[in-house]
């Protein structure tokens, strides 16, 4: 982890390596397995939430460059915000048209994902008053139950066509609930519920599978694929190998090492007691760079290749881990640990912290200092 004077790591607490060819690599693998039945599919990707924690400013441009050519983005503003990086390519914010915003879509190019009719008419009205065709993605709920036209929405649209006059229909899509779960017959549902829509709209181009559901198979296809997790390396087979590219490594440094005797408490509340005389290190992380306080006596971390525990409360700054079994000259200061990475990836970290590696990743710190890289063995 060695820093060059003028590298911003010689003075961070942790650093976050994100692997930009590794998340390429991703990308090219799942349009493949898209298009493993020889038809020839889109792939877009996914870049809310800064790319799932990773950095849209430098993801977007990544993948353009290795040929994509659809963005998704949750919020207006980070659609504003990665059009400034990726100017030629259709960027659809998930969220939709809030009121009194369709003039920032405009200026911007951006696509709201059409949620209910009153976003339908309200994006109509704005190519009316902008005196040209709009994009129209229409968004169609078939069972998660939070976004998207109603059944009986879909209905009306499909027996008034006309309200889609002014509009081209660029897009219509759904989302999926529990595809990662192979086996639920919702998977089967849901389809069936998207393919009658798709009858009352024909010759649209059809988007429905997100990373796990583009593992179901050729059916939930259509013409565009919708990877967002697996991009950035989170197994969209859970239970089984993980098919994705490790996309980031996150290690922080050792600021202080101490002995304490047996039966000596550490960190806030006395939450953890020695059992023997030991060596603790305190490591430069904390709660507000996104390691949760629910870590507590769950997790570990790895120093030069040793599993070491992470004891005490978590702290806003600052984390304790128990080095008393490692060798001293390992344990210097200004030494890293592996905190997230090759011994510990963001599932296993989710499975410590009871929550999902959607969480750990876009929960990744601010204060760290970020490194990309492009390696050559991830690399087109």
């Amino acid at each position: 982890m060695a820093a060059r004077d003028d590298d911003p790591a010689r003075r961070a607490g942790a650093i976050l390596t994100i692997d930009l060819g590794a998340i390429a690599a991703n990308w090219r693998g799942l349009r493949d397995a898209g298009r493993a039945d020889g038809r020839p599919i889109d792939c877009a990707a996914v870049l809310k939430a800064d790319a799932y924690g990773t950095g849209a400013a430098m993801v977007g441009p990544r993948l353009t460059a290795e040929g994509c050519r659809q963005f998704f983005v949750a919020h207006l503003d980070e659609g504003i915000a990665l059009r400034a990086v990726v100017p030629d390519h259709p960027i659809c914010v998930l969220n939709g048209l809030l009121p009194g915003t369709d003039g920032d879509f405009v200026e911007h190019r951006l696509t709201p994902a059409l949620n209910h009719l009153g976003q339908l008419n309200a994006w109509r009205a704005a190519a009316q008053r902008f005196n040209r065709p709009l994009d129209a993605i229409i968004h169609i709920d078939t069972g998660m139950h939070r976004l998207g036209f109603s059944p009986d929405e879909a209905q009306v649209l499909a027996n008034e066509r006309g309200r889609l006059r002014g509009l081209r229909l660029a897009l219509l899509m759904s989302h999926l609930v529990a595809s990662e779960e192979q086996a639920n017959p919702v998977n089967g549902e849901q389809l069936s519920r998207f393919r009658n829509f798709m009858r009352t709209m024909p010759g649209a181009p059809a988007s429905l599978a997100n990373s796990s559901g583009i593992f179901l198979g050729p059916d939930y296809h259509f013409d565009l694929l919708r990877p967002g997790a697996a991009l950035y390396g989170i197994n969209p087979l859970p239970g089984q190998a993980n098919p994705m590219l490790p996309v980031v490594s996150l290690h922080a440094r050792i600021l202080q090492t101490r002995r304490i005797d047996a039966f000596q408490t550490v960190g806030y509340g006395g939450a953890w007691r020695s059992a023997r005389p030991s060596r603790i290190a305190t490591i430069a992380i904390g709660y507000a760079d996104g390691y949760f306080r629910t870590l507590i006596h769950r997790t570990h971390v790895y120093l030069a290749g040793h599993r070491v525990p992470v004891i005490g409360r978590i702290s806003m700054d600052l984390v304790t881990i128990d080095v008393t079994d490692i060798p001293e000259n390992e344990c210097q200061l200004g030494a890293t640990v592996e905190v997230l990475g090759r011994h510990v990836t963001a599932e296993d970290l989710a499975d410590h912290a009871r929550t999902n590696a959607y969480e750990v990743m876009t929960a990744l710190g601010r204060r760290y200092a970020r490194l990309y890289v492009d390696r050559p063995e991830t690399a087109s």
